[in-house]
């Protein structure tokens, strides 16, 4: 079969196999990673033998787990890091090295490997799956609780630990490689080099290239940039000896603070997802099922005394290290009990180098690759015996059926600032619709005389187009939550070009974030900190027309502040400094005032 014939089989085999299998796993609550796994397993060579050769894909897949560290990345900033070095570098570091030691022991003395392979199996062992795990926990919407948080720290030291690991298999084996110092020391450098690259790049290069790139107004550009920085920078990685994970993930994290962060995500999103089921399907192609048919026992034996040494430990570590209750600990240790991808790698290499013969290596892929199929089983488990049964939101259906006739505005969000808003409207007998997704915040508008506010997502363009914005000439956004006041107003402006937006902003910078697409941002806590200062003034013996003047004067100065920083704000230096010439000019003019106020009375 030509070659591009066979690409196409295999592309129709891979996405037959995951849309029957993934709603099927969905349906049964045992997850999309599970799914994924028993359709890798049906189309590999073990049962259908559909894909011929399963490593050739493994290469492919390998971006999904890429992917992934990258919008992780994004999530994080620096700042949020350093915060997380205590879980990351302390409890990280402990997992490994007490997981690895109690391991290898084990394969020291209870299954007599030499020493140096005991040490090998004990570490790689220890190393748990990012992509099962996040992708778990994603599904779950459990990255952001306390367990979620230690397990994401782990797995990022796991995967900064599997570098020297990899590079210490072959000396374990005495392997002669005959570098020299000059060759280490290239290779050194040539790591620092890579590293420094990104830091750069990501720092200096990146925006203005994104900022050319969103004038042009083509998503297709805007795509193809957003992979070239992903994949270019694991390459660049790659070349240098370094995980292409780990190094997707530090050009994720460097753009973490880019005004570009959203749109990165929603352009990556779609490829991360789809090559994420395809790394699952290639772990479930690489299980070797005649071995299980041939030693169960052996192969079940294994599977079972790895979750059984790693979660004990885990939950140890989760408790006493990091502070997590007892429910918490025990996710912690289901979700990170199995074993991980770079063990995969790791015991290739060992193989390779003759650390351990072909049957141990089938032996070891498989165990780690029933372990983390059972981890969705596990967790699934976890949630019904230890979780409180949690009853989901009834939405009266009232509130769901939006009715409103011709709006002229429409109010996204009805806590402290959207109902002021709606009160003001109502009383000028302006038509309005209101948008939440709190049952509480509904009820209580609604007791107040039937104001027309209804459950709905307003990230959503079928709940907008229900809501007849089209037909609105404002849109106002009152949610609290920053980012999801950006992704509003960013899908507003998208689908209704001509709306006015006033939106309500946490800070200076979200300000500027805001201007960027268009809106008009309202700062929370300026007026209401404007009137304190004012009373103030007043309290220390400023009459309450000097107050009023200096009040007003402090406003059109700090509204032209605000627009000159914005040309500036991604360049901290240069805000820094517009700050303090802004204080300068600010006394300058109050000093002035004071003495016009003299003159005046002499």
């Amino acid at each position: 079969m030509p070659q591009e014939g066979y690409l196409l089989q295999a592309a129709v085999v891979f996405l037959l196999a995951a849309v029957l299998t993934v709603p099927l796993a969905k349906r049964l609550q045992l997850g999309a990673v599970l799914g994924y796994l028993f359709a890798g397993v049906i189309i590999g060579p073990s049962v259908l033998g559909l894909i011929g050769n399963p490593e050739s894909v493994a290469h492919i897949s390998e971006l999904g787990v890429v992917l992934l560290l990258f919008i992780i990345g994004l999530e994080l900033s620096p700042r949020r890091l350093w915060v997380m070095r205590r879980s990351v570098f302390g409890v990280g570091l402990a997992q490994v090295l007490l997981t690895g030691g109690v391991l290898g022991v084990l394969a020291l003395f209870v299954f007599g490997q030499p020493l140096n392979s005991a040490i090998v199996l004990g570490l790689g062992l220890a190393l748990s799956s990012t992509a099962f795990g996040l992708q778990s926990l994603a599904e779950r919407k459990e990255l952001t609780s306390p367990h979620g948080r230690l397990a994401f720290a782990i797995l990022l030291f796991q995967d900064i630990a599997a570098i020297p690991l990899i590079a210490m298999v072959p000396l374990l084996a005495g392997v002669d490689h005959n570098t020299t110092a000059a060759q280490d020391l290239n290779h050194g450098l040539e790591v620092l080099g890579s590293i420094a690259i990104v830091v750069v790049g990501g720092r200096y290069l990146l925006r203005p290239v994104f900022r050319i790139v969103a004038k042009s107004n083509l998503p297709e550009v805007s795509t193809a940039t957003a992979l070239l920085v992903v994949i270019g920078t694991a390459w660049l990685m790659g070349i240098a000896g370094i995980s292409m994970a780990l190094g997707a993930f530090l050009a994720g994290l460097l753009l973490a603070d880019s005004e570009y962060r959203h749109e990165l995500e929603a352009q990556i999103e779609p490829f991360k997802g789809l090559l994420l089921g395809l790394f699952f399907m290639s772990v479930g192609m690489g299980a070797n099922l005649s071995l299980l048919l041939r030693e169960p026992i052996v192969v079940l034996g294994l599977t079972v005394l790895l979750i059984v040494v790693k979660f004990p430990l885990l939950f140890v570590l989760g408790r006493l290290a990091g502070g997590l209750n007892k429910v918490s600990a025990i996710r912690l240790g289901i979700v990170l009990a199995a074993g991980g991808e770079f063990a995969f790698v790791v015991f290739k290499i060992g193989r390779d180098a003759s650390l351990f013969d072909p049957r141990l290596y089938d032996l070891l892929v498989l165990a780690i690759t029933l372990s983390m199929a059972m981890t969705p089983l596990l967790i699934l488990l976890c949630a019904r015996l230890v979780s409180p049964k949690v009853q989901p939101v009834v939405v009266p259906e009232k509130f769901r059926e939006i009715d409103t006739d011709e709006p002229r505005v429409v109010i996204a969000g009805m806590g402290r600032m959207g109902q002021i808003v709606a009160r003001i409207l109502r009383a000028q007998n302006i038509k309005f619709v209101a948008l939440d997704t709190s049952v509480e915040t509904i009820e209580l508008s609604r007791s107040f005389g039937g104001v027309p506010v209804f459950y709905g997502d307003p990230m959503r363009p079928e709940i907008l187009s229900a809501a007849k914005v089209e037909q609105a000439e404002y849109f106002v956004i009152a949610t609290d939550d920053p980012d999801a006041n950006i992704k509003t107003a960013e899908l507003v402006r998208k689908l209704y070009p001509h709306m006015k937006i006033i939106a309500r902003a946490r800070n200076r910078q979200h300000v500027h974030r805001l201007m960027d697409v268009g809106a008009h941002a309202i700062r929370e806590t300026f007026h209401s900190s404007l009137e304190m200062s004012r009373q103030t003034l007043i309290g220390l013996g400023l009459t309450q027309d000097q107050a009023d003047a200096r009040i007003k004067r402090f406003r059109h100065h700090d509204e032209q502040v605000l627009e000159a920083q914005h040309a500036v704000y991604d360049d901290a230096a240069k805000v820094m400094q517009t700050a303090q010439e802004a204080r300068a000019e600010l006394a300058r003019l109050f000093e002035s005032d004071e003495l016009e106020e003299q003159a005046k009375k002499h």
